[in-house]
């Protein structure tokens, strides 16, 4: 029997994963569960199945290397120049960047999308591997007992120098950013799929597709429960939706919770606009 999974029962399977430690947090499950949304009758079995062969070419490959970096560059070499997988510069904000089954399957994506697939590919090469979240950039890094390497996914898997790391900095943020060895730390699973979920929200706002924006921030909730922002913009893609009562609640919660904001006048402003077209309704 096919293992797919509806899009009300990957809602909960994700909200029951990602209520575990982070570094309980299966990631390509939880990437798969939010690709989910867009294809309730995803075949999350199927997709697993494909990292698992993937992993298994990629472990053929790394093996024979000795050396970090000639396993990194390994690893690269099969996902980039073998399989063609890649960076979609040319529609970077096309949706099916963010979902992990089309990556696998177009081999294209943006930088966080090709991280998951590389830390997900390496790991099953045996290789420990971790996202790093630049400001405005992600990349991934492979550590060693005495050595660390850093790849960049998007552009073809290319090993960086913090010098590089900076390079890009720079160009994204003009030469007012320098990176500190911060930036360059380990990111959690959950800090990855909120910045997966950011990139889909921004995507489908800039659309006003409100209610897959929506999907994008009850996903974004059940990550981080106490992100009052996200309440607040519920509440605002209700009310775009036309589901007053919902929009009111949500609104008058982060009043609530946050009641000095700076746009509280204009909420609250909203809430009553919301309060009269609910009464006309009725």
């Amino acid at each position: 029997m096919t293992r797919s999974v509806s899009e009300s029962a990957a809602r909960r399977r994700f909200g029951a994963l990602v209520t575990q430690p982070d570094e309980a947090i299966d990631l390509a499950e939880a990437a798969l569960l939010i690709a989910c949304e867009e294809y309730p009758d995803l075949d999350l079995h199927a997709c697993r199945a494909q990292l698992a062969e993937l992993g298994a070419g990629a472990r053929a490959r790394v093996a024979p290397e000795r050396g970090l970096h000639g396993k990194a560059r390994a690893l690269s070499g099969f996902l980039f120049d073998e399989l063609g997988f890649r960076g979609n510069s040319d529609h970077y904000y096309d949706p099916r960047n963010s979902f992990l089954n089309d990556v696998l399957e177009r081999r294209l994506g943006i930088p966080i999308s090709l991280s998951a697939v590389y830390i997900e590919v390496g790991r099953r090469a045996g290789l420990d591997v971790e996202g790093v979240g630049l400001p405005g950039h992600f990349i991934v890094r492979v550590a060693g007992q005495a050595d660390l390497a850093l790849i960049d996914p998007f552009h073809g898997g290319a090993l960086l120098t913090p010098g590089d790391c900076q390079r890009r900095l720079d160009r994204i943020f003009e030469g007012k950013l320098t990176l500190d060895d911060g930036m360059l730390q380990p990111c959690g699973t959950r800090q990855m799929l909120m910045r997966m979920l950011y990139n889909l929200k921004g995507i489908y706002v800039q659309a006003q597709d409100h209610l897959r924006a929506l999907g994008a921030v009850e996903l974004l909730l059940l990550l981080e429960p106490a992100c009052y922002d996200e309440l607040r913009d519920r509440g605002l893609l209700y009310a775009a939706l036309d589901c007053y009562g919902r929009a009111i609640h949500d609104l008058n919660d982060y009043l609530e919770r946050a009641p000095r904001v700076p746009e509280a006048a204009e909420l609250r402003t909203t809430i009553e606009t919301l309060r009269a077209r609910q009464a006309r309704v009725n």
